[in-house]
């Protein structure tokens, strides 16, 4: 397994530098996430400059991450157009020689993809993400990328047995899972127990893991109930166990630090160390 970050680059990864590539080798994170605002004005042409840029440091893009409109919109002119954006990120992950497509399952809520509302996951609302996960795939075969769809307690896809009825519905070998096991906790007592959760995302969704996403997570002392992120190694999550059944499943993917502020990333990079120090365990 390989460790890397979702941060330390530009908003948009055509205004990366040898600066930022070089910060990213410093701190022994050699993949990195490429966020793309607008993929469909992405020419092949930038995309290999971001490729050479981090190239020249020895980094590469461990995943492409690009803006689009929800793939489940009831809006058929919205949901068409977050089709043809992730479509094209698609392509742009090809020339980035990225390792996969960051998929975004989406929410009904218009606050964002990832915010609660009651019908995210009707019946209705899945069928809507599996016929356009069927036309995003197309070109995802084509290109010969690989897409990783994530899923969190408040999106469309809530369980791992959500995301796989929506993998076997889709039914393509370019379509595989970014786990995340924080955003699979739904109780206080799976919070502090959250192995249950780990061994059910590896379980079900095991065969399909190319890519993970890594923070911490806690209770907090206050009134209903308040689950919350924390950086990596700050938190109640079971970090030696996750990276054991990540690296029995996918020894060559990346586990990729997120949602913290840049200058976090240091301690959350030592931290990820010396978990897999703990469980034995050594990052390539």
């Amino acid at each position: 397994m390989r460790l890397g970050v979702a941060g330390l680059m530009p908003r948009d990864a055509r205004q990366v530098t040898d600066e930022h590539a070089a910060r990213l080798k410093q701190l022994g994170l050699l993949g990195v996430t490429c966020l793309l605002p607008q993929p469909e004005t992405c020419t092949r042409q930038e995309m290999e400059h971001v490729r050479a840029v981090l190239g020249r440091a020895g980094v590469v893009a461990a995943q492409a991450n690009a803006q689009y409109e929800r793939l489940i919109d009831p809006d058929d002119r919205l949901r068409a157009a977050g089709i043809k954006g992730l479509q094209a990120a698609c392509r742009c992950a090809a020339w980035l020689r990225a390792d996969s497509v960051y998929v975004r399952p989406g929410s009904l809520n218009r606050a964002g993809h990832w915010t609660p509302h009651p019908e995210n996951t009707s019946a209705e609302t899945i069928e809507r993400l599996v016929a356009s996960l069927e036309q995003v795939v197309v070109v995802a075969e084509e290109e010969r990328v690989t897409l990783a769809i994530e899923g969190h307690v408040v999106s469309t896809l809530d369980t791992a047995a959500r995301v796989k009825l929506v993998l076997d519905a889709v039914g393509s070998p370019a379509l595989r899972v970014n786990v995340d096991p924080v955003n699979f906790i739904p109780s206080i007592p799976l919070a502090f127990n959250n192995r249950a959760i780990i061994d059910d995302l590896f379980d079900t969704l095991g065969d399909h893991v190319v890519a993970a996403h890594i923070k911490d997570v806690v209770v907090e002392d206050r009134l209903v109930v308040h689950i919350a992120e924390r950086p990596a190694g700050q938190g109640l999550l079971d970090m030696e166990y996750f990276l054991r059944r990540f690296e029995q499943t996918c020894p060559d993917g990346w586990v990729l630090i997120e949602h913290i502020p840049d200058e976090a990333v240091p301690d959350a990079a030592a931290a990820m160390r010396a978990a897999a120090g703990r469980a034995g365990l050594a990052w390539s």
